[in-house]
């Protein structure tokens, strides 16, 4: 990959940290969650910068480990009852409000793009409609927490909605990345990902943007379901 300009790097980096600092206050600063959260940056951060993950002809591919342990954390909150019971302890305001950091997600995501570090299948230009999920999450926030003009129906369905968004990006930008298995994007493959510190977007900043439609699904599901 050609060398980058030093804002695009600056400000994604400031990005992955207001997700991480948003959804720390989204747990009412648990001190494991932000332990856990930069144990994850620092190892993550040190394996991009060694250029493990630029290695793409390996089988099983190496950008497995990238996204893996994370969707593991995950798995692991919805499947024991400790994990379900600090799900439902998140903040559900403050998961909504996370999601506005895929503002600033998406334009470094083109300026990658115009630096032929990604597909242009990945910004807003391309396949990637995820902007409209950051666009929104004010509004949702606004009128769903504080007129509270909006229902749980209706904050349930804006998180379904965000939550397609978000799985169509994601499928596209894997089957971008040059590996055995990639799909998409020969001419101009998704590269930049593979690099510190855009490694973190799918081993840190993407998971946690995931984790919390799903928390916050089940949040309201289960709302739903007592008012029932």
């Amino acid at each position: 990959m050609t060398p980058l300009p030093v804002y695009i790097a600056v400000v994604f980096i400031l990005t992955t940290i207001l997700t991480v600092f948003i959804f720390y206050k989204a747990t009412r600063n648990s001190t494991i969650t932000i332990i856990v959260l930069l144990i994850l940056l620092v190892i993550q951060s040190l394996i991009g910068l060694s250029g493990f993950y630029t290695t793409t002809d390996t089988v099983p591919p190496r950008f497995l480990l990238l996204i893996g342990p994370s969707l593991l954390l995950i798995i692991i909150l919805f499947l024991t009852n400790w994990g379900k019971a600090y799900l439902d302890s998140l903040d559900l305001k403050t998961l909504t409000i996370l999601h506005s950091i895929r503002v600033p997600v998406e334009i470094v995501l083109l300026w990658l793009f115009i630096h032929k570090a990604i597909p242009e299948l990945m910004t807003f230009e391309g396949r990637n409609f995820d902007i409209l999920s950051g666009l929104t999450s004010p509004f949702i926030y606004y009128f769903g927490f504080v007129k509270k003009k909006l229902n749980s129906v209706a904050i349930l369905a804006w998180n379904f909605i965000c939550l397609a968004l978000l799985i169509n990006i994601v499928a596209n930008a894997i089957l971008s990345v040059p590996t055995t298995f990639q799909k998409f994007a020969f001419d101009q493959p998704n590269v930049g990902i593979l690099y510190f510190p855009f490694n973190l977007l799918p081993a840190c900043v993407v998971p946690l943007v995931l984790l919390s439609h799903l928390a916050a699904i089940r949040q309201l599901l289960n709302k739903t379901k007592n008012r029932i």
